[in-house]
């Protein structure tokens, strides 16, 4: 069993306020639970929407040593 995680322990976790897991939730983003009129986030849904929103660096390639005229 997954660990059910509040909306306030969720928006700790992405180091934002409530309003944006709330988003989360209104616009069906996120994986979410309902249990009775609360609303519970698992710890998977949160890790997964993390590493599908993560953007990884762009490495570039040394393009050698420029000289100046």
């Amino acid at each position: 069993m997954d660990r059910l995680l509040t909306v306030d322990q969720v928006a700790e976790r992405l180091g934002t306020g409530v309003r944006f897991p709330r988003r989360l939730i209104e616009e069906r983003r996120i994986t979410f639970v309902k249990v009775g009129r609360h609303v519970r986030i698992p710890e998977t849904a949160v890790e997964a929407y993390v590493s599908a929103n993560t953007v990884e660096p762009i490495l570039l390639r040394p393009t050698g040593l420029r000289r100046a005229a």
